[in-house]
This record gives C-alpha cells, sequence and structure tokens, in this order.
C-alpha cells in the first residue's frame, strides 16, 4: 500500500513527430510509473477527446501543452495522497473532475497518461509484473499466454499513401500455437513480402504502423501478394496463417457509396459485403474490422448476419471502446468482435469494463496500439493480464511496434 506523492506531465513527440502526453508518477514508498499517450489518425467520430492546443504557430496546433496543464495543475492536487492501488477510484475522481460525456474538460489525453502511469507505479510498487497486477486488480486470470498477434504487414488508408482503400491487411498466425513460433512467421512472411515486392519493382518503404506502402492494381491483389508471401516463406495459408483486414470503411464513403481505390468502384453496403464474402473465400480472411460506416447500424447487422458466422466482424469506430455503444452493438447483433483501444474512452478502468462486457457477451476482443504511438508497451501486459484474444499493434518494423511484440515475447516465457 502506497500513496501518491507526485504526478507530473511532459510534451513528447510519437511516432509520426507529433506531440503527445508523458506522465510520470511516484509513490511514497518510491516507486515511479511513466505512461506515454498514443494518438490515431483513422479515429472515430464518438472517440473521447483527445486535447489539442489548437495554436498553429506551434507544431501546425497539435501541441498538447494545455493536456499537459491540467494534469500539473488540475488532476495531480486531487491525486496526491490517494492510495495508489485503489485504481478504480483513482480513474473516477479524474472522470468526475472532468465532468463530461466525451473527456472534453481535461482531455482523454491528460486523463489516460495519469491512469495507466499510476497502474505502472503500483505494480512496481507490489513487486509484481504489469500483466499480473493487472489481472489481479480487474478479477482476470492471466494464468496462459493465449493472445494472438495481429501483423499489419501492408498499409493503406489513412495510414499511407499507398492508394489502396484498405486501410490494414494483416497476418494473423492463428494455426501456430507458441507465441515465439508466431512471431517468427511474422517477421519471416513480412521480409518475404518484401521480396516480391521488390521483383514487382513496387516501393517498399513502410507506413505509419510498419508495414510496407505499395501502389498495387487493386486491394485484391493485395490479398493475392500476401498469400503468395505466406507460401514462399514456407507457412501454409489457411492452416498456419490467415489474413485480417482492418477496412476503415468510413474514410472512403461518399454520401452513401463506398469509393474502393484504385478500382474506382463505388459501392453499395451490400456489395461491399458481397466483396468480403469473395475475399473471404479466396484469401483466407478470417476478419473484418470496420467493413462498414460507423453509424450504419442497419448495415452492420446485415453483415454481421451474412458472414460472421465465417469471420470475425470488428467494432472499431462502431464502439471506440465504450461500453453504451458496445451494448447496442450486442443488443442489436451488429457484431461479434470488439476492438480495444486505451485512448478512444480514456482511462484503464472504463477500458476493462468494455472487455468484461465484451466476455460476458462470448464476444472476441483485439486490444490495439494506434498509428501514432510511442515506445511505451504498456498494452502488451494489457492483452496478456486482461485475456485479450488477439493483440493488433503493427508490423515487423518500427521501435516503437517492435517493443510490444518483444514485450510479449518476454511474458511467454513466464506464461506457458
Amino acid at each position: 500500500m502506497s500513496k501518491i506523492k507526485k504526478v507530473f506531465a511532459r510534451e513528447i513527440l510519437d511516432s509520426r513527430g507529433n506531440p503527445t502526453v508523458e506522465v510520470e508518477v511516484v509513490l511514497e514508498s518510491g516507486a515511479e510509473g511513466v505512461a506515454g499517450v498514443p494518438s490515431g489518425a483513422s479515429t472515430g467520430s464518438q472517440e473521447a477527446l483527445e486535447l489539442r492546443d489548437g495554436d498553429k504557430s506551434r507544431y501546425e496546433g497539435k501541441g498538447v501543452l494545455q493536456a499537459v496543464a491540467n494534469v500539473n495543475e488540475k488532476i495531480a492536487p486531487i491525486l496526491i495522497d490517494e492510495e495508489s492501488s485503489d485504481q478504480r477510484k483513482i480513474d473516477k475522481k479524474m472522470l468526475d473532475l472532468d465532468g463530461t460525456e466525451n473527456k472534453t474538460g481535461l482531455g482523454a489525453n491528460a486523463i489516460l497518461g495519469v491512469s495507466l502511469a499510476v497502474c505502472r507505479a503500483t505494480a512496481k510498487e507490489q513487486g509484481k509484473e504489469l500483466y499480473l497486477y493487472i489481472a489481479d486488480t480487474y478479477g482476470f486470470k492471466a494464468e496462459s499466454f493465449k493472445t494472438i498477434p495481429m501483423f499489419n504487414i501492408l498499409n493503406g488508408g489513412e495510414h499511407s499513401d499507398s492508394g489502396l482503400s484498405i486501410q490494414e491487411f494483416k497476418l494473423i498466425p492463428r494455426g501456430i500455437s507458441a507465441y515465439p513460433e508466431q512471431l517468427r512467421a511474422g517477421s519471416e512472411i513480412f521480409y518475404a513480402l518484401k521480396k516480391i515486392l521488390t521483383s514487382m519493382n513496387q516501393s517498399t518503404a513502410v507506413g505509419d504502423e510498419g508495414g510496407f506502402a505499395p501502389h498495387l492494381e487493386s486491394n485484391s491483389q493485395a490479398l493475392e501478394v500476401i498469400n503468395q508471401a505466406i507460401a514462399e516463406a514456407g507457412y501454409e495459408a489457411g492452416k498456419d496463417v490467415f489474413i485480417g483486414l482492418d477496412v476503415a470503411a468510413n474514410s472512403f464513403l461518399e454520401e452513401d457509396r463506398y469509393f474502393l481505390k484504385p478500382e474506382n468502384e463505388k459501392l453499395n453496403k451490400e456489395n461491399m459485403v458481397n466483396l468480403y464474402k469473395d475475399w473471404i473465400e479466396k484469401y483466407n480472411v478470417i476478419s473484418i474490422e470496420d467493413g462498414l460506416a460507423e453509424e450504419d447500424w442497419e448495415g452492420w447487422r446485415m453483415m454481421n448476419e451474412k458472414i460472421g458466422s465465417q469471420v470475425m466482424t470488428i467494432g472499431d469506430d462502431l464502439l471506440v471502446t465504450n461500453v453504451k455503444r458496445l451494448q447496442k452493438a450486442i443488443t442489436e447483433k451488429a457484431c461479434n468482435s470488439v476492438l480495444i483501444k486505451v485512448n478512444q474512452i480514456g482511462s484503464l478502468s472504463e477500458t476493462i469494463d468494455c472487455m468484461k462486457l465484451a466476455k460476458e457477451n462470448n464476444m472476441k476482443t483485439i486490444v490495439s496500439h494506434r498509428s501514432g504511438e510511442t515506445t511505451d508497451d504498456f498494452i502488451a501486459d494489457l492483452a496478456i493480464g486482461a485475456e485479450a484474444d488477439f493483440i493488433k499493434t503493427g508490423s515487423l518494423s518500427r521501435g516503437e511496434r517492435i517493443c510490444k511484440y518483444n514485450r510479449m515475447l518476454r511474458i511467454s516465457e513466464k506464461l506457458k
């Protein structure tokens, strides 16, 4: 048991060179926790507010000095001498101080940084691995390593200038049992894909999340070359390794049609679902995230009814890690899986509540990074500690992505 003695925030840079918030929390025992807050490029309209300064003369308006000030001047005074191990109380005090539905008072980036730093400091103070502390605090077991990685090896949409509408093409090594071998498969297929793209005279520069960003003829061709890479790396697509998609359909919705590029096809929701059915049959696709627009609840019900028995229909922008929106999705049978992003909701306790509700309703949970990341590996411990089914944290390149996978590697040595 240890009380909070210091809460301090600063402005740092994320993986895109944009400002973000970092928070230090120090306990009376001397234990310290530091947390960096991620930031998304493709964001849901219902996400909790990421507070930016808006001063165009500084970082083009993307500074976070106000969020930093909110931590140092408003949050810190109410948390000093609070017992750090009562995570729910800590989070509630900040939410009450903010007093708004989507954290416009203090900023989700301010609240989240403190929430995660308190958790990390308390785990250190108790001499526990972070994933075990999360499990103990919120009633999970975390007795074995079950979380499967999703590797985003080809980037489109808002994450690159490839011209592909689909935002993420992911490897899912579901047929490989041990995490070190899953990681190995991801790396070997990533470099097999690099060789294929080089032979096609395609660029092997990478996007925001570390995946390649080639200018291919179609989204279908991207699926073809990934299946080819799986085979050339010595794995069997549809047995060892599968493919997942983050469509981020909202990003190419024009009025009531989806403008799919580079095909230059305008598709309605029924056309989109039929396209997914075709890809599922041809390309070993088992996961479709944000397949339709975030407010098209009728379309999501139709999509989940038609393909939900074959694939994970994952709500990201649809749900924004929000219990109220998740409950609506459960009631309406809109999807069967939920993406979990800590900064969409803005506190650890609310994140856990969303994961628990999903699990209670037999939905898959996928812990996720953001395109603007830091080298903070908290979400690796969150995924294992809260027994997530999957984690996606980018490709097999860029240090802010690899650090999460390497943290999971170390955890896998402790949990067989």
